[in-house]
């Protein structure tokens, strides 16, 4: 017996001995995840597996749109829990204050000079009766960009990153080439708003052509302010804001408009044939593609561990807050422009023909000078807004072309090579339209035409992503917050849809033009069909268990 049981006792004592060498084994591996090579305690036994650790991390912080060291950071150690964590932690002020940034930076594309001209026109040509249009687009297109801003927290990756990985590379070169398209067009209507804003403020002596130069040039200068960290460009974004909200709410003040036509304006929907044209516009204007990209990109300023389930949603709450309250300043904004053009030129000659470029003077025609002339305080305002919104257009550029393309290239030569690419049609736009308003108008509709053409190829990207548990874990959208997203962008691709039929009809003349209209339409039709289908939405939204997580839920399935 004790011969027998010799044996098993010695390989009773080497399982031991093995099991214990493979917990120091496992417990080292662990060590080098944190431990830097030139701690003392990596030795030339684990010095090979703690140099891929930091390759990988190296790797990782090389495709990130903001280095670590640039990162706010919110959670410290002891506070941050452990990767697994699921508690969230109560509300804090200090918390909120450092999350905000990110909606400001949003919400300017809410105020760009193409905004601004179409709430004028609206509040010329329909006075009050759009008001509660204006408010419900603000509430779909706060929809849109809270399920941007989760996306891009609860992956670390933004939009354009994702649908490289998404789609076949026919698809995404396409979502990439009218993405930058879509970003150009918008970009010549905020430099060409600052340009006009230049050539007011100035008495017209800086014409059209000098403010692009001006306007292109110093979208550098507030980018190197990036150098200095994030939240000093989010506070010159702050400034901007504050600045257009001074500047028309003076001019509100100064009109007088009627508080009881704008309540009633704001509950009760009115909707005409005449004003038809200007409501799908107000509706156009508010969600823009470029800003869908832009939102999951922004948000991932804020150190934060994706492994951390308690982190990201206390992250996804904050942003929630701020997002909304950035857009409810923009809305009040927003509001102020069209009422103030419906008491002064509803109902007017000069209602059809007013724009940018003559609104300030027209007012000034209404109001006189004063101490602070009206002219000059509308030109404040827009220069803030074509300033503000042609830096975040550069922003947005430079992600979707890091994104789509993967490319790791320095922050100013990507700076530069996306401004290049829209400053170049700007100028030629600039010098070819500058030769009356008319021409200025007509530019305008074209460039809106390009942005409609693009929407549903940010919006159906960003509903098919939200909705996937591979890429959202936990945090995919619920099956209730689905059919909400579905509907405000099959309503908004609805919209655009019009416009462009609208738009078309009246400028198609000849069979030529006409049969190239027609195939450009069926071509953007079957894209359209090609993403939903990629997207399995009608079956996944038909068939969903309503155990899936909503916005704030933390219960998975």
């Amino acid at each position: 017996m004790s011969s027998q049981s010799q044996p098993q006792q010695q390989g009773n004592h080497k399982n031991r001995e093995e099991e214990k060498e493979e917990e120091e084994n496992h417990l080292l591996q662990s060590e080098c995840e944190t431990i830097p090579l030139s701690s003392p305690h990596v030795t030339p036994s684990n010095w090979e597996h703690a140099y891929k650790e930091v390759e990988v991390e190296e790797e990782e912080e090389k495709d990130t749109v903001y280095a670590a060291k640039d990162k706010v950071q919110i959670f410290d150690l002891e506070s941050s829990g452990s990767a697994g964590s699921t508690a969230v932690p109560p509300f804090s002020w200090r918390k909120l204050w450092l999350f905000t940034g990110p909606g400001l930076l949003m919400s300017v594309a809410f105020l760009d000079p193409g905004n601004l001209e179409g709430d004028l026109q609206a509040g010329a040509i329909a006075g009050y009766s759009l008001l509660w249009l204006l408010m419900w687009s603000t509430i779909m297109g706060l929809v849109i960009q809270l399920l941007s801003a989760r996306l891009g927290v609860a992956t670390g990756r933004h939009l354009a990153e994702l649908c490289r990985e998404e789609y076949s590379n026919w698809a995404r070169l396409v979502l990439w080439i009218l993405a930058e398209l879509a970003l150009i067009a918008a970009d010549i209507q905020e430099v060409i708003g600052s340009a006009i804003a230049f050539k007011i403020l100035s008495h017209g002596l800086i014409p059209i052509w000098a403010g692009v130069v001006i306007t292109a040039t110093d979208c550098f200068f507030f980018l190197f302010l990036e150098n200095y960290g994030v939240r000093k460009l989010e506070g010159v974004f702050a400034v901007f804001i504050g600045t257009m909200g001074l500047s028309f709410a003076w001019t509100f003040f100064d009109t007088k408009p009627s508080e009881e036509e704008l309540l009633m304006g704001l509950l009760i929907p009115r909707l005409s044939s005449k004003t038809l044209r200007q409501a799908v516009e107000i509706v156009g204007c508010v969600i823009t593609p470029h800003n869908v990209f832009l939102h999951s990109a922004l948000v991932q300023s804020r150190d934060i561990d994706i492994r951390n389930k308690g982190q990201v949603q206390e992250a996804l709450n904050y942003y929630s807050i701020e997002s909304s309250v950035a857009l409810l300043v923009t809305l009040v904004i927003n509001l102020s422009v069209i009422t103030v053009f419906a008491r002064v030129f509803y109902g007017t000659e000069q209602a059809n023909g007013i724009g940018l470029v003559n609104a300030g003077q027209y007012l000034e025609e209404r109001y006189g000078g004063g101490l602070f002339p009206i002219l000059y305080i509308w030109g404040i305002g827009l220069l803030a807004a074509g300033q503000s919104s042609t830096i975040t257009g550069t922003y947005a550029g430079q992600f979707i072309t890091e994104g789509f393309l993967k490319l790791n290239i320095k922050k100013w030569l990507r700076a530069l090579i996306t401004r290049s690419c829209a400053i170049v049609p700007t100028m030629i736009c600039a010098i070819v339209f500058n030769t009356s308003e008319s021409s200025l108008d007509t530019l305008n509709e074209w460039l809106n035409v390009v942005q409609a053409i693009q929407i549903p190829f940010a919006l159906i990207p960003l509903l098919t992503l939200v909705s996937k548990e591979e890429v959202m874990g936990s945090f995919r959208i619920g099956p209730m917050v689905e059919k909400v997203a579905w509907s405000v962008a099959v309503l908004v691709i609805l919209v655009y849809g019009y416009m462009l039929l609208d738009f078309f009809l009246d400028e198609v003349d000849g069979v030529l033009f006409g049969f190239l209209v027609f195939l450009g339409a069926l071509a953007w039709i079957s894209f359209i069909i090609y993403l939903v289908q990629h997207s399995g939405a009608i079956p996944s939204i038909m068939v969903r268990s309503p155990n899936s997580r909503g916005f704030f839920s933390l219960s998975g399935n």
